[in-house]
């Protein structure tokens, strides 16, 4: 399946340049580089200078893809383990 804006939340996240576009964590809006881990609640994300750990239910992010476009995604649809989530196959709510 490739990589598109609506098959997104389908795909392994680490890799993929990332911004916080919105979060109730004020501190963490504005955060952005690349995920480097993605765990059931968080995203770790590696910036210029630093690591940081944001919680996927909190925020929303902004993924930009390899051929240019940004995708807006709500962090709350993304609260899974990333195996299940990304799974092809099952009674994933993810198909």
């Amino acid at each position: 399946m490739p990589l598109t804006p609506e098959t997104l939340s389908r795909h392994e996240l680490v890799g993929l340049d990332v911004e916080v576009v919105a979060a109730s964590n004020p501190d963490a809006i504005g955060i952005s580089g690349v995920v480097v881990v993605e765990t059931t609640q968080t995203l770790t994300i590696e910036g210029a200078d630093r690591v940081w750990h944001v919680p996927k239910d909190s925020a929303t992010f902004a993924f930009t893809l390899d051929d240019g476009p940004r995708v807006r995604v709500e962090g709350e649809t993304l609260v899974a383990r990333p195996a299940r989530r990304t799974e092809n196959s099952g009674d994933s709510k993810w198909r």
